[in-house]
């Protein structure tokens, strides 16, 4: 583990954690608005979804804009193979950006030096958070609204519950993944681009903002194996019950 200054809290700083969670109140007076306030489960499982389509699409769509077009040109070749989009005299990233994105970025770049930089890995995981999570957790937030709408038919309540529970299952497996595969190889290497002597960089930058991507998919996932098996189970009974008429 490298060494790094500590936690300085300023104003950019205070605007930065600002940005980065003013996500969840929206999510959550979405859920209040479009959910029903006697289903309790579908409203925690919509504010999940939509603080999920928004992070992924606002704040790492912003980290993936970065990247692609965030550069500073440099003097010679100094740059290491392999060159993002095989630019041997850029480099990419937040850290050469001007934008408030780029300060956000910047900022989180404190705690996990990867995300000042174009890293190929991190990057290829957010193409796919970004353009498959993003939508898919946008999908599931419309899918919850109508399973919980009484006004269309019990059939298509059913068919939206079914798909919802698949999509969200298939999200929450990725999510995991994802989170494995972002700080796996960090684990395996020593941790060298995490800055873990700072206790607000360790409990809130890395600790809080990723492991909410642990904690929910696992319970989502807990309360899709539940419907599965009650579906599964209600089939076969009635498979059973036509076979003794």
């Amino acid at each position: 583990m490298s060494t790094s200054t500590s936690f300085t809290l300023d104003l950019p700083t205070v605007l930065c954690l600002a940005v980065s969670l003013s996500f969840m109140p929206i999510a959550y007076f979405l859920s209040k608005a479009l959910i029903p306030s006697t289903q309790t489960r579908n409203r925690i499982l919509f504010f999940w979804h939509a603080y999920d389509a928004l992070t992924h699409l606002f704040i790492e769509g912003s980290f993936l804009y970065e990247c692609f077009f965030s550069y500073a040109t440099i003097a010679g070749i100094h740059n290491a193979e392999p060159f993002f989009l095989n630019q041997p005299d850029r480099v990419y990233g937040p850290a050469y950006g001007n934008s408030p994105a780029s300060r956000l970025w910047q900022e989180y770049a404190k705690a996990d030096r990867r995300w000042a930089v174009a890293d190929v890995t991190v990057v290829s995981l957010e193409l796919l958070t970004v353009f498959l999570g993003g939508p898919a957790a946008v999908y599931i937030c419309y899918l919850v609204c109508k399973s919980t709408n009484e006004r269309i038919s019990a059939k298509a309540r059913g068919a939206a519950k079914s798909t919802l529970w698949f999509l969200a299952t298939a999200l929450a497996t990725a999510e995991l993944y994802g989170g494995f595969m972002t700080f796996a190889p960090e684990w395996l290497t020593g941790s060298s681009q995490l800055v873990t002597q700072d206790p607000v960089y360790l409990w809130l930058y890395l600790f809080f903002f990723n492991t909410l991507w642990v904690w929910i998919p696992l319970w989502v996932l807990w309360e899709a194996g539940k419907e599965f098996r009650a579906a599964f189970v209600a089939r076969e009974v009635q498979i059973a019950g036509r076979k003794n008429e």
